[in-house]
């Protein structure tokens, strides 16, 4: 059987996927062949897709994006908002997997 031809890695693809969010969730979520990224916010789908498949050489079935709005807390009085952040749930293609515990 032929190799999968790789795709070229774009140095975009870096400024894209940002970090595994890793929680309780995300490893439930592991179970049904998912995995969660922080991303960056102007961030779309199809790039998100292109990224993870170029890094990683796996095939992305779907992506989905939330965008979590930053609190306001306070600090010594001072209030203050922490930043927005984006967070991309890829679900990989059956018998492909990511290992997050590793770097790329």
């Amino acid at each position: 059987m032929a190799k999968k031809p790789t795709k070229a890695v774009d140095i975009r693809h870096y400024d894209v996927v940002l970090a595994p969010h890793i929680t309780e969730k995300s490893t439930l979520v592991s179970e049904q062949n998912a995995v969660v990224f922080k991303v960056a916010n102007d961030a779309t789908k199809p790039e998100i897709k292109a990224a993870v498949e170029a890094l990683f050489n796996v095939s992305v079935t779907r992506v989905n994006t939330i965008v979590q709005k930053g609190k306001t807390k306070r600090w010594k009085g001072a209030p203050y908002k922490r930043s927005d952040m984006k967070k991309a749930i890829v679900t990989l293609k059956d018998g492909d997997s990511i290992d997050v515990t590793t770097g790329i």
